[in-house]
């Protein structure tokens, strides 16, 4: 007897033997009352093993074997079918978690998509031979969740490859060379725009595919990339004001790091952020919709009552308002580094006691200096005016874009400084009949930032003068100081009318303050600053 149950046991474990033989000798085994339960445990734990060695070698092959082991167990354990299911939902969903750990890095489309077809593959075989495990379905809705994950993952991994490029350029602790700032800041936008297309280009595999896993999921993968290209530019503005250091609540889990780092965030990348929103808004979000409509079209399995998914004039709008924060933040933070740089020097000496002027102070070429810096960022990353539209219209204005004709027609017949200083002197007294309009709107130029900056400057120093008092020579120090920047200033601004009124201003407070406004003679200030320009000159040919 024992031996045939033994010869009974090995025909069951055979894989060799006919489905049918082995479902005979468990038949005969029970008939022997042998206990078969033990041989399924051990089958079924048999089973689990080739399981497992499955998930690490997923080959078609393997597959096939072990549906044709599902069905021979349906066969031989027809009450081992709820076990089956539970084996058969374990070996899916452990693969699937595998192709959930690979989205961690940054995988092609064409790749997810080979995982992902194989896997529908596998299932739809094995739900030939245990329908009840409903594999497809199961397959299906993990195949949904971890497309949209790919997807999302994608616009994280564009966002921080923007922010590095931008980070690491402006970051550096190395003085950066002439046109530096310019390529890092092309190479920003080449960055935004190409990571755009590559994007779409990645995207646009998930939808081309005919296979029938494709064919389902294809309106929810056009919403899903029409809902990521509308939340990643959003979470990229939030991004660009905590760069800037603006941002108060952006980002819950980064706010320590960043309200730390507020003070060390380098000016020229609030300027770069400030060009990078104006490229976005005007190149950036048209391409982008352009193809959506071309490519994306359609979708409709997002709720109608939460609108379209991707609305390129609430991102523009976005970015605009932004690029103007960003502007005027830049301004911001130059203006009070140079108004800290005058309120130490007017607040440092006793002018009451100051001594006869022998020379301009040390104070301008400090000044001079910040201008420089400013200058030469800006002219690297923002653009410049075409040379015209000088200065104001009928308005008064002296910063406007638009044209004066009166002061071309002049400026025309005037190529002599003699001439022009004349016409500066007589349209500065009509300006003052006009009320001379010196802050207009801020715009995206060279020209509009560089001549802000400055007249807050001056608009600063007038401020710090009133609330000092001058003996006469304090007062002619200032007059000194001011006419040699005045000459000085002209090589930085266009709007060289409002610059040579503000520095009057500062004379005429100067002089309201002073107990014996006396000026220097016009000889006297000549020569001072003719020894100025020359000690310049010297110490540029010496460099």
């Amino acid at each position: 007897m024992d031996l045939v149950i033994q010869q009974l046991q090995a025909k069951l474990y055979s894989d060799s033997e006919p489905i049918e033989a082995r479902a005979e000798a468990v038949v005969l085994l029970k008939q022997l009352n042998f206990p078969v339960n033990n041989l399924k445990s051990n089958l079924l734990e048999k089973l689990e093993d080739c399981l497992l060695n499955l998930q690490t070698e997923p080959t078609q092959a393997s597959v096939g074997d072990i549906s044709k082991t599902f069905r021979a167990y349906l066969i031989i354990f027809p009450d081992s079918e709820s076990r089956l299911i539970e084996l058969a939902h374990a070996l899916f969903t452990n693969r699937y978690e595998t192709v959930r750990g690979a989205l961690k890095e940054r995988i092609p489309s064409t790749d997810l998509l080979a995982m992902l077809r194989g896997l529908w593959e596998d299932a739809t075989a094995i739900d030939e031979v245990i329908s009840e495990a409903a594999l497809p379905a199961f397959s299906l809705e993990t195949t949904r969740d971890i497309i949209k994950q790919h997807i999302a993952t994608a616009f994280l991994h564009l966002q921080n490859e923007i922010s590095d490029v931008l980070v690491t350029h402006s970051t550096s602790n190395e003085k950066l060379e002439e046109s530096q700032l310019q390529t890092a800041m092309e190479k920003s936008k080449i960055k935004v725009s190409q990571g755009c297309i590559d994007l779409l280009q990645e995207f646009r595999h998930l939808i081309d595919g005919n296979t029938e896993l494709l064919v389902k999921l294809k309106d929810l993968i056009i919403d899903w990339v029409q809902e990521g290209f509308q939340d990643f530019f959003q979470k990229l503005d939030g991004h660009f004001h905590l760069l800037s250091g603006r941002s108060t609540g952006f980002s819950q889990e980064s706010s320590t790091v960043d309200f730390v780092q507020i003070d060390k965030v380098p000016t020229v990348l609030v300027l770069m952020l400030a060009q990078l929103c104006v490229f976005i808004e005007q190149t950036t979000i048209p391409k982008v919709t352009e193809d959506l409509a071309d490519s994306f079209s359609g979708g409709g399995a997002r709720s109608s009552e939460y609108g379209p998914p991707f609305v390129p004039g609430e991102i523009c709008r976005l970015y605009r308002s932004s690029g103007e924060k960003f502007l005027q933040h830049y301004i911001n933070i130059k203006t009070q580094k140079i108004s800290k740089l005058l309120n130490k020097r007017f607040s440092t000496p006793v002018w009451l006691k100051h001594k006869e002027p022998r020379e301009v102070n040390m104070f301008v070429d400090l000044l001079l200096l910040e201008f420089n810096g400013v200058v030469s960022e800006v002219k690297q990353i923002l653009p410049g005016l075409i040379r015209r539209h000088r200065h104001s219209d009928s308005t008064g204005s002296t910063t406007s874009s638009r044209s004066n004709p009166m002061r071309e027609d002049m400026l025309n017949r005037s190529n002599t400084n003699r001439s022009r200083s004349q016409f500066l002197e007589n349209h500065l007294a009509k300006l003052f009949e006009q009320k001379m309009e010196i802050f207009t709107k801020l715009e995206y130029t060279q020209e509009s930032v560089i001549s802000t900056v400055l007249k807050l400057c001056l608009k600063s120093l007038q401020e710090f003068v009133r609330l000092q008092t001058f003996n006469r020579s304090g007062f002619q120090q200032i007059q000194l100081d001011m006419e040699f920047l005045k000459s000085s200033l002209k090589e930085f601004i266009d709007d060289e009318a409002a610059i040579s009124f503000l520095l009057k201003e500062v004379n005429n407070a100067a002089h309201e303050r002073c107990l014996d406004p006396i000026p220097l003679e016009a000889p006297i200030l000549d020569k001072l600053i003719n020894a100025k320009l020359a000690k310049i000159k010297e110490q540029s040919a010496n460099m």
